[in-house]
């Protein structure tokens, strides 16, 4: 039998620093919910946004594969492996910290926000060589359907991440409806309502929410209207 976890959008941590407006699905940084690490290898997941020109400077990172899809506006990335790239919506960007890297993420507008999801998962070999990649994709390849950017398989379309994860992403219309069928037995599926409202398993998920599913071969979702949508299938262990 499946097991469900269910975030609401308003039950989340949040941390307004002026420069700096974060919502947490999971404990990070000053929000600690001992019942909200993680879910399965899946570790951080942040909805943030950037006031115009203001960023993050230069921080430290090990062994944790991570991912940021813009949302809107632009930002900036600059790593101590001489990557300096500029990341926009359509784009999705991974940074697979390895053995150890340092960088910054600014917003590159000086007039606009930029809004983009961080999200962290446990690697699966540790101490690689730090790797960086970002790729932009077609956002006709999502509409009605589910378009795979994040895999384990080097030689996909998609980017590439060291775990056993894929990460699908759709902007669906209303009443669609489609069985996502699990990659690889164990894991779980984390799904998150970018915009719109989207029933899965059974579950009503408006803007924002989070549902986590596991011991589950297939999810079955349905758009109650048109909406947007992230799907991260994880190892759970």
């Amino acid at each position: 039998m499946s097991r469900k976890v269910i975030h609401k959008a308003n039950t989340r941590g949040r941390a307004n620093h002026g420069w700096l407006d974060s919502h947490h699905t999971f404990s990070f940084a000053g929000y600690y919910n001992p019942e909200r690490m993680n879910f399965g290898l899946l570790r951080v997941l942040n909805d943030d946004i950037v006031a115009p020109g203001m960023g993050f400077g230069a921080h430290p990172h090990d062994n944790m594969e991570i991912i940021s899809i813009p949302l809107s506006g632009e930002l900036a990335h600059q790593d101590s492996a001489g990557n300096k790239e500029v990341i926009r919506t359509n784009d999705v960007q991974i940074m697979s910290a390895g053995s150890g890297l340092t960088h910054s993420e600014f917003n590159n507008s000086k007039t606009d926000q930029v809004k983009f999801l961080q999200i962290w998962v446990f690697p699966k070999e540790q101490n690689i060589k730090p790797r960086y990649e970002q790729k932009t994709f077609n956002p006709a390849e999502r509409q009605n359907k589910l378009q795979t950017v994040v895999s384990p398989e080097k030689d996909a379309e998609s980017i590439w991440i060291n775990q056993d994860a894929w990460f699908t992403l759709g902007t669906l219309k209303s009443g669609f409806a489609e069985d996502y069928k699990l990659h690889k037995n164990g894991n779980g599926v984390y799904a998150f309502v970018l915009e719109g409202e989207v029933e899965i398993e059974g579950e009503m998920l408006n803007k924002r929410d989070g549902l986590g599913v596991s011991d589950i071969h297939t999810i079955t979702i349905k758009a109650s209207s048109d909406a947007e949508l992230l799907l991260m299938e994880i190892p759970m262990n």
